[in-house]
């Protein structure tokens, strides 16, 4: 099968497309900050610390010009140039102005208020909360907002017609993992889930084609998943990645990749956040195969439901 991620897949300048066409069945486009940090381990290191930039201040870039974000950034007025360009941008004016109205319809949103994402020595319990939640939910909004409905289906059509499905993670990507297992599981489906490296590549070893192996990592460049990935590949297996960055190596032995949009803040809080991302991607693809199975998957939790009835405690058992 063609590798696909929804994107052009030839010279990365050509990856991403403009702004307003991204995603046009869509009410707003794909925000320009989620599109620079999926990008970003793609860039050249130049045009990167540009992309850094734009990811830590996107107001502050929007209302400053070529020149000086050029010097801030250690780099030439050309290279900023090339950077706008490869994120879909003509130029810099484009950029300022799409940044400008961003960061506008986001304080709108937040009630005028600027909340940030990393978490301070000074910050106030209720402040560590407020910036959680928020960081929380825009990884869902923004993942749901770039989520690549045409490869979602592929993958969803690939699941159903699968007689077994093999999940790699490691870290917290395992309890993704295992998540998706337990919901497959639930509803009738031949899944297992794997993170200990060595199982992962015996797994993918016996796979055969018609089998669907998904390989799931946040930064694309875990090196037991795609391991384990590449060889369910070679045996002919229907790949899928689900990662935050499309251009990473996973993407290399993926046949279809589905991306997340979380950001990482401190604490590596942002592995909550891309925990909750690739549970919302997780959750697309399981509730897609349980609509495509409507009958069989009904009865499947019928049948599951009555089987843990009895587990749970009965009101007139509780404590008073």
């Amino acid at each position: 099968m063609r590798k696909t991620n929804g994107r052009n897949t030839g010279d990365r300048r050509d990856v991403t497309a403009p702004p307003a066409a991204s995603h046009p069945h869509r009410e707003a486009p794909l925000s320009t900050v989620v599109r620079v940090r999926s990008l970003l381990p793609s860039l050249p290191p130049a045009e990167r610390r540009v992309a850094q930039r734009v990811i830590d201040d996107p107001e502050g870039v929007a209302n400053s010009t070529i020149t000086e974000l050029a010097h801030q950034c250690g780099t030439s007025e050309t290279t900023v140039i090339r950077f706008c360009r490869a994120i879909g941008f003509s130029g810099y004016p484009e950029l300022r102005l799409t940044l400008a109205t961003e960061a506008g319809r986001a304080q709108s949103a937040a009630g005028g208020r600027v909340i940030g994402s990393d978490i301070s020595p000074d910050d106030s319990l209720e402040q560590i909360v407020e910036k959680v939640t928020f960081a929380d939910a825009r990884a869902v909004e923004e993942t749901a907002a770039q989520l690549d409905i045409k490869v979602l289906e592929q993958v969803v059509d690939a699941v159903v017609a699968a007689s077994r499905v093999d999940v790699y993670g490691v870290g917290a990507s395992a309890f993704v993992a295992l998540d998706f297992q337990q919901k497959l599981h639930r509803i009738g489906r031949h899944c297992s889930a794997w993170s200990d490296a060595h199982i992962m590549l015996t797994s993918a070893a016996v796979l055969n084609p018609g089998d669907v192996a998904v390989g799931i990592s946040h930064t694309g460049s875990t090196v037991e998943t795609i391991d384990a990935l590449g060889v369910a590949k070679g045996r002919g297996v229907t790949t899928v990645a689900v990662t935050n960055f499309p251009k990473s190596p996973i993407a290399e032995v993926a046949d279809l990749v589905l991306t997340t949009a979380a950001r990482e803040t401190t604490f590596r809080s942002g592995a909550t956040a891309s925990r909750l991302a690739q549970l919302t991607v997780i959750d697309c693809v399981f509730v897609g195969v349980a609509q495509r199975t409507y009958g069989t998957t009904r009865k499947a939790l019928e049948a599951t439901f009555e089987a843990v009835r009895s587990r749970t405690v009965r009101p007139d058992r509780r404590r008073r």
